[in-house]
């Protein structure tokens, strides 16, 4: 199947975000702005986020939201690059723009968090892993403390900074990373939000209180968007199963809600509409929206023109037009943001030897090999020897096409052979000589140290703060980047 773009759903993206900036959106702010910035102060928010937020005071003001789990120091450096975008694009615009950070922490998915990867410096660089044994809680639920001491041991190598260390003193882990976010981009004016903080929790009881009236009504809505997507050939990622809401219940566990017959489930036990109101009424924290709910609850509050995400988000978002259309909420523009690669010096010195394009060698280990085939005398020698055989494979079958046309195809599988059966012996002769050469197994490790950690693209591995520390100019460098597309950040 095949991913239906946006456009053709009918969807916004960054090409209409000028168009959305212009929706109307008469709403009371009063609330919303006096308890962010109530939450804002008490983490230490720097004054450049607290004049940002007097854009969401006026009526012509407008949001450009993004979000992420809070990870630890954080989270790998794509959660910097969607941070990023939000700001570039608020950046220059007609009206008033406030970029806001969206922090998840009603997410359960401790997996996704616990681990911290980090590449410790000095002449025998490392990729270090710290594995905290964090409990399948709320994100927003879990106590910093038992992990404070090992998380300074794990940054032992680093510079100290005072910034880490401020947000070091968060009492959850959540705030921890709100403390990161706005201790390193608050300064560009970035506003961070935290739907379990005391001061912001109450914000989102309304649109749970109207998902309680019709509970089924946004499942629904998903389920006939996905329908939709199919149609068109699209797989969707999102659909519900029957009887499920979009709505989460934390008794010992967080669970989702179903309902049927007028009661909802938990799997545990059945609750009234009454009941669950009231419960939420007491603890605005303990009834959370799922993936299908969220993004429009933070669209309903904030006066949101775009929402920056990652490639697999766009993919559920697609599906939510009917859940914004159920609430009475503009859609926003969904923009794709940022990916990037920060070049430190030792791996920017291979590159330009070996004239590699980095992101070549994330998408695909080879192109290191390719790129060493000018360096390489007798391997030039080999592979002009198979171009020639290929060619003579060639004139074999023109040849052969005059004398006898039925030879034309079999001569032309045979030279495909020919050509494919050179190439895997020359990657074979590459991969040779990196196992003789040291220098050039050297250079492989250390592109796939910084590249390729893992396996994995750099932005999905590491956290950026850690090339802060490493390199303050960082911050510089990914400020002066475009709001959109794919580049690299030297630091040499």
């Amino acid at each position: 199947m095949k991913e239906v773009p946006l456009r053709a759903l009918g969807l916004f993206t960054e090409e209409d975000l000028a168009q959305r900036l212009e929706v109307p959106r008469p709403q009371d702010r009063s609330p919303l702005v006096q308890a962010l910035g109530a939450y804002l102060r008490r983490l230490g928010a720097p004054e450049e986020a607290l004049e940002r937020l007097q854009a969401l005071v006026r009526p012509e003001g407008r949001a450009i939201l993004t979000g992420q789990q809070p990870g630890l120091l954080g989270g790998p450096a794509l959660t910097f690059y969607k941070a990023h975008t939000a700001l570039a694009l608020s950046q220059g615009q007609a009206r008033p723009v406030a970029p806001v950070f969206w922090v998840a922490s009603q997410d359960h998915d401790v997996e996704e968090v616990r681990h911290l990867h980090l590449l410790y410096p000095g002449e025998e660089e490392r990729l270090f892993t710290l594995s905290l044994p964090l409990p399948p809680r709320p994100l927003g639920r879990i106590p910093l403390e038992p992990y404070r001491e090992a998380l300074r041991e794990a940054l032992a190598p680093f510079p100290r900074d005072e910034r880490l260390e401020h947000a070091l003193e968060a009492p959850t882990l959540s705030e921890f990373f709100a403390r990161i976010l706005l201790a390193y981009l608050g300064p560009r004016g970035l506003l961070v939000f935290d739907p379990m903080a005391e001061e912001l929790a109450p914000l989102l009881v309304e649109g749970l209180l109207e998902e309680l009236e019709d509970p089924l009504a946004s499942a629904e809505a998903i389920n006939r968007e996905a329908l939709r997507i199919r149609a068109l050939g699209g797989r969707p990622v999102l659909t519900r199963k029957p009887g499920a809401t979009n709505l989460f219940l934390e008794t010992d566990e967080r669970r989702l809600l179903f309902y049927e017959g007028g009661v909802f489930t938990d799997g545990k036990r059945r609750y009234t509409r009454k009941e669950l109101k009231e419960l939420l009424l007491s603890d605005p924290t303990r009834i959370t929206p799922a993936a299908g709910l969220r993004p429009v609850l933070q669209d309903r509050l904030f006066p949101t023109a775009a929402l920056v995400a990652g490639p697999n988000e766009l993919l559920y978002l697609a599906e939510l037009s009917g859940v914004y259309a159920l609430h009475r909420v503009p859609l926003p523009a969904f923009v794709r943001r940022l990916s990037a690669l920060v070049v430190e010096p030792p791996v920017g010195r291979i590159l330009r030897k070996y004239r590699l394009d980095p992101w070549a060698f994330v998408e695909r280990e080879e192109a290191f090999l390719e790129a060493l085939v000018p360096h390489l005398e007798e391997v030039m020698r080999f592979e002009e020897r198979i171009r020639r055989l290929a060619e003579e494979a060639k004139a074999l079958a023109e040849e052969a096409a005059l004398l006898r046309p039925g030879l034309a195809r079999p001569l032309a599988r045979f030279r495909a052979r020919v050509l494919g059966e050179g190439e895997r012996l020359l990657r074979k002769a590459l991969r040779q000589r990196l196992l003789e050469d040291e220098v050039l197994a050297r250079h492989l490790h250390r592109l796939r140290l910084h590249l390729r950690p893992l396996g994995a693209p750099q932005e999905r591995v590491y956290p950026f703060v850690m090339y802060v520390l490493k390199h303050p100019v960082a911050l510089e460098r990914l400020a002066a980047l475009p709001a959109l597309g794919r580049h690299r950040i030297d630091l040499d």
